[in-house]
């Protein structure tokens, strides 16, 4: 009987431990093009910088605030091709948005309590890339 104690005892830390560990946010569509955002406390930042090697984007949100940075969420990103048409539009709901888009070359625009910031963003093929946005 000790013994079958210490294994429920043994299953129940193994269960609690996982159900601890914060998920990856939902992953969500905007014109077709899968996506994931969020990052709002240490667990769901850890799971996205994780999950971040499988996607081709990784933005990463932040603005200054007195005399340090601190992360952000509500902004707007807009993602333009080629044919200058828009082909990703979502706002943020976290410092971070992972973002699966096809190897090519883009305009990314990215709006926050009315600054807009514009960046051309070449994708390539299997290779992740960070993109840090910052609002002074």
């Amino acid at each position: 009987m000790s013994h079958l104690y210490r294994v429920g005892v043994l299953m129940i830390c193994l269960l609690s431990s996982l159900l601890a560990v914060a998920q990856v946010p939902d992953t969500k569509y905007s014109d077709g093009i899968a996506y994931i955002s969020g990052g709002i406390g240490l667990e769901e930042s850890e799971a996205i910088l994780a999950e971040a090697k499988q996607w081709s984007v990784l933005l990463e949100l932040s603005q200054l605030e007195g005399a340090r940075g601190v992360w952000i969420f509500g902004a707007q990103i807009k993602i333009i091709n080629t044919k200058q048409k828009v082909i990703f539009d979502a706002q943020a709901e976290g410092p971070y948005i992972l973002i699966n888009l096809e190897p090519g070359e883009y305009v990314l625009q990215a709006a926050y309590r009315g600054v807009e910031q514009k960046r051309t963003i070449s994708v390539k093929p299997s290779q992740p890339q960070k993109i840090t946005i910052f609002w002074k």
